[in-house]
């Protein structure tokens, strides 16, 4: 029986020792708070021309968090990589012969990563923050103002949460190409497109990205955009459930199935 602590360890040594998972960490660091400070500086230079409603429900966190679309992204292919590179490789038959504890291997490589992807979800989002109220000139707000680090916090949570959703999928798929050729899409392009079709929204607000990046916000209707029927923690609530549906689907799979 393989100890928990070595498993442990063998999980970290797979994701150092594999350059994609670094990269797409760096890559999510990058693009968030690049993307972010540069729209910043935008909304600075161009707040007066912005359309009335987004001026008067500007949230400076919001829009110091404007990169995360991108920054999730990468997330996303990390945690599918995690999961996805020892399917590919063929390495999976070896780990579980190594682990024959199927809910320890699977959950050592998921605290492992997830651990990662927390503490890149936390620099990059105060680092977003500090750079992007440092742009906003004088419509920014602080650090200590009311709610703000709560939505500073959410954010690298949220981050987080988004790469563990997607190494439950992927481990129920078994395949990266597939998972990507999902989460992507629906991320990017349709919960983000559904939100604004009318008898849609009701159904697509509790869709995880759009229910967790509630968490982010502090003024409820901020930019514009409708207010959701619950606020950040129930938002952030309801991504957690599907967080751990995804898990437990993942966990049922990898233990009633071949590798």
């Amino acid at each position: 029986m393989a100890s928990v602590p070595a498993v442990l360890q063998s999980e970290w040594t797979k994701i150092r020792t594999v350059s994609s998972t670094v990269w797409t960490l760096l890559a999510a660091f990058v693009a968030t708070v690049a993307v972010s400070g540069a729209l910043c500086a935008v909304y600075n230079a161009t707040f007066n021309d912005l359309p009335v409603e987004q001026r008067l429900t500007f949230d400076p966190v919001v829009a110091g968090f404007s990169g995360i679309v991108l920054g999730q992204l990468a997330m996303v292919v990390f945690g599918v990589l995690v999961v996805g590179t020892e399917y590919s490789s063929g390495m999976i038959r070896t780990s579980l012969a190594a682990v024959p504890q199927r809910g320890t291997f699977l959950f050592s490589k998921i605290a492992v990563a997830t651990v990662l992807a927390l503490l890149v979800g936390w620099i990059t989002s105060f680092a977003s923050f500090f750079l992007g109220q440092a742009l906003l000139g004088e419509h920014r707000t602080t650090i200590g103002a009311e709610n703000v680090l709560r939505a500073v916090i959410g954010a690298g949570l949220y981050m987080g949460l988004i790469a563990l959703f997607s190494m439950g999928v992927a481990t129920m798929l078994r395949s990266s190409m597939l998972s990507l050729g999902i989460l992507m899409p629906f991320f990017f392009l349709v919960s983000r497109i559904l939100v604004l079709v009318p008898k849609a929204k009701d159904v697509a607000h509790y869709f995880p990205d759009q229910a967790g990046s509630k968490i982010m916000q502090v003024v409820p209707d901020a930019m514009g955009s409708d207010r959701a029927p619950y606020g950040p923690w129930e938002g952030l609530g309801i991504m957690l459930l599907w967080v751990v549906a995804a898990l437990i689907g993942a966990f049922l799979l990898l233990k009633k199935r071949d590798a």
